[in-house]
């Protein structure tokens, strides 16, 4: 498959690609798996087929640096490429596993903040992604700030120590183990450093969940990088734990065309516009899967 800045209009041509190749791949994975094993099998075939997306988007990269691409061309390729790909993993896992209510409302959900991050990784504003600090590293430092402070006050050593005792005893509290201040994604923006969850909706048990990303958030805003947590959210409605978050004063929180709009503003691209334009799923999908999808009541989860 001959690869040029025409492949971002090109959806039947790389359509008939994957799934070319996904024939490849479910030969191969009949002969190690045979015809019982159907959820090793799947899988498989799911990792072969992003190793496959894989290579098409480096060939892309390579070709866009080569022949100067512009920004917007090589993100609206990988854009194809990826929902073209999507198309087909859906399809060869049903025809290994059908899918059945949860698996199938997950699995778009699932796919849904990849695709939307691609509008930062390839993005047409001036932003770089960083690596979120390590929880560690912002404990170590807390500790360090505390205890030069503690040292400078005019008490006793014995007081000293009765204090840095109590301040242990206390993040032994909050802490019982590490917490993880990696999130989906973080990028800084005209200066200032962004941090942000994507989530496809907010279920009936995201309490816990909701307590971990209030915690996440306060640590941010206590750092001196001065940190914006955001949260974009697929889904137009949502439930009490959304609103939690929304009115915590620690959480800027978007969702269904709020989300599309903060996603335009700081990537510079209108990805709504495009999904809106290209991603027909009853029109892409296999037949007998819309079939399937039609009579389990599941097209309902075609929507982003």
């Amino acid at each position: 498959m001959d690869i040029s800045k025409e492949i971002r209009n090109e959806k039947e041509k790389l359509l008939k690609y994957f799934r070319d190749r996904s024939t490849e791949f479910i030969a191969e994975v009949n002969d190690e798996y045979g015809n019982t094993e159907y959820k090793k099998k799947a899988k498989k075939l799911n990792t072969l087929l992003v190793k496959a997306r894989t290579t098409v988007i480096e060939i892309i990269e390579q070709k866009a640096k080569k022949d100067n691409w512009t920004n917007q061309e090589i993100l609206e390729s990988v854009l194809m490429v990826t929902y073209c790909n999507y198309v087909v993993m859906l399809e060869v896992r049903h025809s290994v596993w059908s899918y059945e209510y949860m698996a199938f409302s997950r699995r778009i959900g699932e796919l849904w903040e990849p695709f939307c991050k691609l509008a930062f990784e390839y993005p047409i504003n001036d932003l770089e992604l960083f690596i979120p600090p390590l929880f560690s590293d912002v404990k170590k430092k807390l500790a360090n700030e505390i205890e030069e402070y503690i040292d400078k006050l005019n008490i006793t050593n014995e007081e000293k120590q009765q204090l840095l005792k109590y301040y242990n005893k206390v993040w032994g509290l909050v802490t019982s183990g590490e917490i993880q201040l990696e999130l989906d994604l973080h990028f800084i923006y005209q200066g200032k450093k962004y941090v942000v969850d994507f989530k496809s909706g907010f279920g009936s048990n995201e309490k816990g969940n909701t307590n971990r990303l209030l915690l996440v958030a306060s640590i941010y805003h206590n750092l001196e990088e001065n940190y914006e947590p955001l949260i974009f959210v697929r889904s137009e409605e949502n439930n009490n734990y959304f609103n939690t978050l929304k009115n915590s004063g620690i959480w800027s929180a978007f969702s269904g065309a709020d989300t599309y709009e903060q996603l335009k503003k700081y990537s510079g691209y209108d990805i709504r516009t495009w999904i809106d334009a290209n991603i027909k799923w009853t029109e892409d999908l296999d037949s007998d899967f819309i079939t399937h999808l039609e009579k389990n009541e599941l097209i309902q989860y075609l929507t982003w």
